[in-house]
């Protein structure tokens, strides 16, 4: 299979799972415990039927949207995802280079292995900084303050991982990072050669938002570690409302599922949430983000951006999270499987592709524009 042969999300991820060594794969691929949550995120777009109108005049359609403050030429973007250039080499410059190409948006993990500032300076598109909240108070402010000195437009807060999840294939394998293996992840390295080789031609991997507090050669803090010792499960909204008003910017929570948690991200003056259980990598058994979309819209939609992410495989499945009235949708294993597969061209490729099913599903279902979407062409079985 090669790339032009890729036309949908399930071939990307036939060739991404052909490139990859398998503890790389199952680091993407993967999800917590029996990876219910990550199954059930797609599922719950099949419970829901679109009901298109007809003879609306749909030669010029207008896919843009207003997100975060931010100008997008399409309602999807991509959500900030670490490790990327384990995945192919150019990691988070093919990803920014492919999301200015399109008029989206990209986002920089803390875990990012480019950083910030390199890719605020190569590209105007808008750019959001994930990052976590550590135990030492004094670095998460310099973490923004950095953010802030680079020009970053969006600052995004994952709220629900203040523990790693209990990802069992990446323990089969033995991947972390560093790499410390099992012999059956060895092998899976050793008959993937062209990606040792890759990995070992290129640059160091380095992870530049934290190069001075995890230790990525002999390894004193391992990936594992740093959610284990470095993050404080003693977060709590006071810390977040004090954040809020130091960035004094847009402010985004990701990682809330409950209408309370909505509202209290409201009151802290939050400008943006995003309904997400981290793409089924934490709680198992949570709740997809699609189901709980219509009542956390219900109750703040008219006063905060609400936008979700998680199972998103189609341009339908954006289409029927914009009917129930999220303001965009963030797509992670949508652009990380082309990423492994091809870098930038394989971004690009997924984000055209994406752009063409928005396109022809709204020709389809009779609107020239986003705003014209609503639960009305909505039915849930």
């Amino acid at each position: 299979m090669r790339l032009r042969d890729c036309h949908n999300f399930h071939d990307f991820r036939r060739l991404a799972r052909r490139r990859l060594p398998r503890p790389i794969f199952d680091y993407i691929d993967g999800a917590a415990d029996d990876e219910v949550t990550h199954r059930r995120n797609t599922a719950s777009f099949e419970r829901c039927d679109l009901v298109p109108n007809v003879l609306r005049g749909v030669e010029h359609i207008d896919m843009s949207v207003t997100v975060l403050g931010q100008k997008l030429a399409m309602p999807i973007y991509c959500s900030p995802t670490a490790l990327q250039r384990l995945f192919h080499h150019t990691g988070e410059r093919a990803v920014a280079a492919a999301a200015a190409k399109y008029g989206t948006m990209f986002g920089v993990s803390s875990l990012g292995t480019v950083s910030l500032e390199e890719l605020r300076k190569a590209h105007d598109t808008p750019q959001v900084y994930q990052f976590y909240y550590h135990r030492d108070r004094g670095l998460n402010r310099a973490m923004m303050q950095r953010a802030k000195e680079a020009g970053v437009q969006v600052m995004m807060l994952t709220v629900d991982s203040i523990t790693g999840g209990n990802r069992e294939r990446d323990k089969r394998t033995g991947f972390s990072i560093p790499f410390r293996l099992t012999l059956a992840g060895m092998y899976q390295f050793g008959i993937k050669p062209a990606w040792g080789i890759n990995y070992l031609t290129h640059e160091r991997f380095k992870l530049p938002q934290l190069d001075q507090h995890v230790d990525m050669g002999s390894g004193a803090l391992s990936i594992s570690k740093y959610f284990t010792e470095m993050l404080d499960p003693s977060m709590n909204w006071d810390d977040v409302a004090e954040m809020v008003r130091l960035w004094n910017g847009q402010f985004c929570l990701k990682g809330v599922m409950s209408v309370a948690d909505a509202r209290r991200a409201v009151e802290i003056g939050c400008t943006g949430i995003v309904l997400s259980n981290h793409g089924g990598r934490q709680l198992d058994g949570s709740r997809a983000p699609f189901d709980q979309l219509a009542e956390i819209v219900d109750a703040v939609g008219d006063r905060i951006d609400v936008i979700m992410d998680g199972g998103i495989q189609r341009g339908t499945h954006v289409l029927k999270a914009l009917s129930l009235g999220a303001k965009a949708v963030g797509v992670g294993r949508y652009y990380l499987y082309p990423l492994a597969a091809a870098g930038q061209a394989g971004v690009e490729r997924a984000l055209d592709l994406m752009r063409s099913e928005l396109e022809r599903g709204m020709k389809l279902m009779g609107c020239t524009a986003i705003n014209q979407l609503s639960r009305e062409n909505l039915r849930f079985r």
